[in-house]
C-alpha cells in the first residue's frame, strides 16, 4: 500500500507520524516544498530575530517515510505529477498544503517562511527612526507588529487593520490594544488601500508613511485541488465529507487549511486534529472498521504581545470568545508551552483535543 502526504506543516507532519506508527507496513512518502519543518505561529519571532521557526523535516519525520523536497504540480488518478519533473504513485494520498498569502504589491509577507526571512532582512537595514506598517488586525498582524516594536523600540510601528482582534472578546480587544499601547505601536483601525511608493492608504484617505510595509494577512488556498480537479468550495477548500474525505475522489484525505470543514479557522489547533483523525480513518478503512464521523471543539485562542506579555482567549467549543481571558507573564508562559505542545504533537502524533459540540 502507497500512501502520500502532500504538505508537511502540522497537518501533514502528525498524519505522516501517526500512520507510520499504526500502518508500519504502508510505503510511505512525504513530499514538501523545503527540508524544514515550519512553525508558522513563530514567524513574527524569525521575522525580529528573537526566535526561529523552522526545524529539520529528519527530525519531525519517521525514519521510515520517504522525503521528497519538491512541489507538486497535479494530483492525477493515482499519481502525483511533480514539479521537478516525474511522477510518485498512491494509493491513498493525504492533502495538507495549508494556506497561503496574497500580498499587496509593496508589501513583505510574513506569513510565510521566505517571506519572514525576507521581512528580517528588510528590518535589520532599518535605522533609528524609521517606520514599519504591518497590515492586518487579526492575530498574525497584532503578534508581528507587538514583536516588532519589542525587539526594535528605535522604529515607530503602526498596525493597520479594518478591524483589530475581532475574534477576541470585548475586554480581549481592550487588552490587546492596552499591551500594544505600552509597546509604542500606533493602531490605525481602517481597511487598507495600496501599499506602493512608501506609502499605505486607507478608505478613509489617509496616506501613511512607510518604509517598510509588511503583510500579515492569512486567507489564500493554494490552487492544487482545484487544479487537479478536486470538488472546492468558492475560496478554494477541498469539499470533504464527514471523515476528511474528498468527495470527488475517496481515496484523498483533506486536512488542514485547505480542507472545507464547516466551522474551521486557519490555525494549527485545526490542523493537528485533523491530520490525526484522518490517519486514523484510513486505518479503520484498510480494518474494515466502522467509520467515525470528525467532531472537533475549539477550547481559546492565545497570542504573543511580546516576549513578556500575552493574551489567551477563552473560547467556547464553537470557537466563540467568552468574557474570561488571561494576559501578562502567566499568559505569555501559557502560549509558549502551548504552541510547544502543537510541535510536540506534530513530531510524536499523541495528540487530544476538545469533542465537538
Amino acid at each position: 500500500m502507497k500512501i502520500a502526504v502532500i504538505g508537511a506543516g502540522y497537518a501533514g507532519t502528525i498524519a505522516a507520524n501517526r500512520l507510520a506508527g499504526k500502518l508500519p507496513e504502508a510505503e510511505l512518502t512525504v513530499v514538501n516544498p523545503r527540508a524544514e519543518f515550519v512553525e508558522r505561529v513563530r514567524l513574527h519571532e524569525q521575522t525580529c530575530g528573537t526566535g526561529s521557526a523552522a526545524t529539520p523535516l529528519t527530525e519531525m519525520l519517521p525514519a521510515s517515510a520517504r522525503l521528497v523536497v519538491d512541489s507538486v504540480d497535479k494530483i492525477g488518478d493515482g499519481a502525483l505529477t511533480l514539479s521537478g519533473g516525474g511522477t510518485l504513485d498512491f494509493d491513498w494520498l493525504f492533502l495538507a498544503v495549508g494556506s497561503a498569502v496574497a500580498p499587496l504589491p509593496g508589501t513583505v509577507a510574513v506569513g510565510t517562511w521566505e517571506g519572514a526571512r525576507e521581512a528580517a532582512a528588510a528590518l535589520e537595514r532599518l535605522g533609528a527612526g524609521q517606520s514599519v506598517t504591518v497590515i492586518g488586525g487579526g492575530l498574525t498582524g497584532i503578534e508581528t507588529a507587538a514583536e516588532v516594536a519589542e525587539a526594535r523600540p528605535d522604529l515607530r510601528v503602526r498596525l493597520v487593520g479594518s478591524a483589530i482582534g475581532a475574534s477576541l472578546s470585548a475586554g480581549g480587544q481592550r487588552r490587546v490594544r492596552a499591551g500594544l499601547a505600552a509597546l509604542g505601536v500606533e493602531v490605525v483601525e481602517d481597511r487598507v488601500r495600496g501599499a506602493e511608493g512608501g506609502v499605505v492608504t486607507v478608505d478613509g484617505g489617509a496616506r501613511l508613511a512607510s518604509d517598510l510595509t509588511l503583510w500579515a494577512i492569512i486567507g489564500a488556498i493554494p490552487e492544487l485541488a482545484a487544479r487537479s480537479g478536486l470538488a472546492v468550495d468558492a475560496d478554494g477548500r477541498v469539499l470533504v465529507d464527514d471523515v476528511l474525505r474528498s468527495v470527488s475522489d475517496p481515496r484523498v484525505f483533506a486536512v488542514g487549511d485547505c480542507a472545507a470543514v464547516p466551522g474551521a479557522r486557519l490555525a494549527c489547533a485545526t490542523a493537528a486534529p485533523q491530520g490525526y483523525f484522518a490517519a486514523d480513518t484510513l486505518v479503520r478503512v484498510t480494518r474494515g472498521r466502522r467509520l467515525k464521523p470528525y467532531s472537533m471543539g475549539y477550547a481559546g485562542q492565545a497570542l504573543s504581545l511580546g516576549r513578556r506579555d500575552a493574551l489567551v482567549q477563552v473560547c467556547r467549543r464553537d470557537d466563540s470568545p467568552t468574557p474570561l481571558y488571561l494576559a501578562g507573564r502567566t499568559a505569555a508562559l501559557t502560549k509558549e508551552s502551548i504552541v510547544r505542545y502543537a510541535k510536540y504533537g506534530a513530531r510524536t502524533a499523541r495528540y487530544a483535543w476538545l469533542p465537538g459540540r
